[in-house]
């Protein structure tokens, strides 16, 4: 006789993405250096662009504003996620001068199937993780490519962003199924 209850199918590991907003080259750096030390070696496959979609940071960290992509090359487990956004907040907080923060740096991961995005922030469409982190499945994979949610901010939404998450997913799926980089459970 069942309970209703199946066993738990295991979860793939994931890739591991962040995108870096800064006005001033040393903050990147700075931040990638951090990053590369706590997540390993990162994928030739970056991004590189102006940030403009929003006024949002402007006030904080000056202008003009850039973005750059990233994503590491070892795959990581999904449990406990909510510690690099633990980590990035510490990195943006380590650039503060006066208080206020010299980069911003919102981690992520691909699946097959979606871009998660790790926040600090509530809101309806995000779940709770822990210590005061939220997910939010900021574009979905459907018809061979990365599709945007009503919710999802223009920037990540924009074809440019697209094609590069879809760049990242073609390298996960060569890491996953090739059976490297499979990240402990």
């Amino acid at each position: 006789m069942s309970d209703g209850c199946e066993k738990m199918s295991k979860q793939d590991p994931v890739k591991l993405v962040a995108s870096i907003i800064f006005r001033d080259n040393k903050y990147l750096e700075y931040a990638v250096k951090k990053l590369r030390n706590a997540y390993g070696d990162i994928e030739p496959l970056t991004w590189s662009g102006p940030f403009d979609f929003t006024d949002y940071y402007r006030s904080e960290f000056g202008s003009p504003l850039q973005r750059r992509l990233l994503c590491f090359k070892k795959l990581v487990s999904v449990s406990g996620i909510f510690r690099v956004k633990k980590l990035t907040n510490r990195i943006e907080d380590k650039t503060r001068i006066k208080g206020n923060r010299n980069v911003n740096i919102d981690p992520g991961y691909i699946t097959e199937a979606k871009l998660v995005l790790l926040t600090t922030k509530d809101y309806m469409h995000r779940i709770y993780l822990d210590r005061g982190i939220y997910a939010e499945t900021t574009l979905c994979y459907q018809s061979n490519g990365f599709k945007a949610w009503p919710w999802t901010y223009p920037d990540y939404a924009s074809p440019a962003l697209g094609g590069y998450f879809n760049e990242v997913r073609s390298l996960y799926r060569k890491d996953l199924f090739s059976g490297r980089n499979n990240a402990p459970e």
